[in-house]
């Protein structure tokens, strides 16, 4: 394979190099050499640290050279610390130093430019607090579930066996199981990587229904109530819609189904597997809640909730309306930023389609609470959420819990080569090439996920405490403030503030434009009484 060609090349140069002795001495220079990289190729195969030198031996020590030399050649000739591609060098640096446990800190002051337009921070006392245990938690589980779940507040959102290796979820599942926290499926169903490594699960259910389908790819009420009485399960999670490509449906060619797919996702080997754009279970806001109360029934009670990123708001308030009109309320709510990553999506898709979480979460806490349900409903919030700041920020704006995928991700070693889609993902992550995976130890990934948690989580306790708060949940809209323009500054209360509970069930000012939007959803269909979302 061409990226074992060096160290191959290196290997039979050396043999010949020792050959040519026999002629002549000055043979011991290409003998040392080579000798050297293919003793060094050796090495990288057989070392568990760096799954990208098990997978390009010798020539991955390329990456760690532009990685010594970054001030001079990476971050004046290609891009800065700060740039976003998707993710800042700033934030993966900081998830590899906490996943890997080595020191986080940082020298000579900050690299954020915080006197431009859009600079956000954190109020603090002058009473800061010490908080000795950082597990934050949350109960999930309304009025109507038999079996809550104290969750903790980060969490691994979804990502399906398939999308990503045997060896990544596997890591994830154990890294999760030692952190005490929970693992949430992706769509694919419930792999026996899941299983093996022991961790609280948050079974997904999409369009396709995989693991608890029929034949004709519709829901399946026995199967779907023996996968939830296993005890790993915790929450289930219906998936309306993802953040990277909301609205849009999926197919797994029959080429790329393994026989281990095919049994996570209770699907035949031969065909092709399709993902719908719309569930085949309903199509009004009535039926969508009654389908969750169906759920609910069929898991004996344990907490129901759905996922989506929020698109036609109208459309979210005729969800809420046919859960006052029903009496129907779930357990939880995911909003899902359009930030939000996948293995691949339409480049439009993820540009364009779909509310960013910050203008999502805040819409839907803030319906939930002119309605009068916040207090029956936890929100959970994903979408680029891998410092503890983020994690303070979405939930001074609304959320409970924070998921983050591709920051496991990073913690499994993810160095975000963007070929997730391509099956090569050079250090096995998202690949179902044997080989290539084989370079993810899932000991030493599983360790490096525990820690990740473990260690952002004392961060958000720091800075928590440095707030003179004693919990994470205690962070308000107006803890946080923002740079508008030069010398002018506001608080997240201005911009994103809690409205009122109940405020549209009574007749008052429309300052939002919920009131609007309120009258004109129907809890008996999804389109509007006049245009507009």
């Amino acid at each position: 394979m061409a990226r074992f060609a060096i160290f191959a090349a290196s290997a039979v140069l050396a043999a010949v190099s020792l050959m040519g002795l026999i002629w002549s001495v000055w043979f011991l220079i290409p003998l040392a050499v080579f000798g050297f990289l293919t003793a060094l190729g050796i090495y990288d195969v057989t070392q568990n640290r760096h799954a990208i030198l098990r997978n390009y031996p010798v020539i991955g020590h390329m990456r760690f050279l532009f990685e010594g030399i970054r001030p001079e050649i990476r971050q004046y000739l290609i891009e800065s610390d700060q740039d976003e591609e998707p993710f800042s060098r700033d934030k993966r640096s900081i998830i590899y130093q906490r996943a890997k446990g080595v020191e986080d800190k940082r020298p000579f002051g900050t690299r954020q430019r915080v006197y431009d337009a859009g600079y956000q921070w954190i109020t603090h006392s002058v009473v800061p607090k010490h908080i000795a245990d950082h597990d934050f938690r949350v109960c999930i589980g309304g009025p109507d579930c038999a079996k809550p779940y104290d969750a903790s507040i980060y969490n691994i959102s979804a990502m399906s066996f398939g999308a990503l290796s045997a060896n990544a979820i596997s890591a994830l599942n154990k890294g999760a199981r030692k952190g005490n926290f929970a693992h949430d499926t992706g769509e694919g169903g419930i792999s026996r990587y899941h299983r093996e490594g022991g961790g609280d699960l948050i079974y997904e259910i999409g369009s396709g229904f995989f693991g608890c389908r029929t034949n004709d790819g519709r829901f399946d009420d026995d199967k779907f109530a023996a996968l939830a009485a296993d005890d790993q399960v915790k929450l289930i999670e219906l998936k309306l819609s993802q953040g990277a490509k909301p609205g849009h449906g999926g197919m797994l060619p029959a080429s790329k189904i393994s026989p281990e797919i095919a049994e996570a996702r209770g699907i035949p080997m031969g065909q092709d597997c399709v993902s719908p754009a719309a569930n085949p279970e309903f199509s009004t806001p009535l039926e969508l809640v009654r389908f969750l109360g169906r759920m609910r029934e069929c898991a004996g009670g344990k907490p129901i909730g759905f996922k989506l990123c929020i698109g036609h708001r109208r459309e979210f308030m005729c969800i809420v309306k046919a859960m006052l009109e029903t009496g129907i309320v779930p357990d939880f709510i995911v909003i899902d930023g359009k930030e939000g990553g996948t293995g691949a999506a339409p480049l439009e898709f993820a540009n364009h389609i779909g509310m960013p979480l910050v203008e999502g979460l805040t819409f839907a806490h803030n319906t939930l609470r002119g309605a009068g349900l916040r207090d029956r409903i936890r929100i959970g919030a994903s979408g680029k959420l891998v410092t503890s700041f983020d994690i303070a920020k979405a939930l001074a704006l609304g959320a409970d819990w924070a998921n983050s995928a591709r920051g496991f991700m990073f913690a499994v070693g993810c160095i975000q080569a963007q070929a997730c889609h391509t099956n090569h993902c050079p250090v096995g992550v998202a690949t179902q090439d044997p080989l290539r995976q084989r370079a993810l130890n899932v000991v030493d990934k599983a360790e490096r996920v525990y820690r990740f948690h473990r260690n952002t989580l004392k961060a958000l306790a720091e800075m928590t405490g440095a707030a003179g708060l004693s919990h994470p949940g205690e962070f308000l809209p107006h803890h946080l403030l923002m740079r508008e323009g030069d010398r002018d500054m506001v608080t997240g209360e201005e911009i994103y503030p809690y409205l009122p509970n109940g405020f549209l069930l009574r007749d008052e000012q429309d300052r939002f434009g919920y009131l609007n939007r309120w009258n004109r959803a129907r809890a008996n269909d999804f389109d509007p009484f006049d245009v507009g979302p």
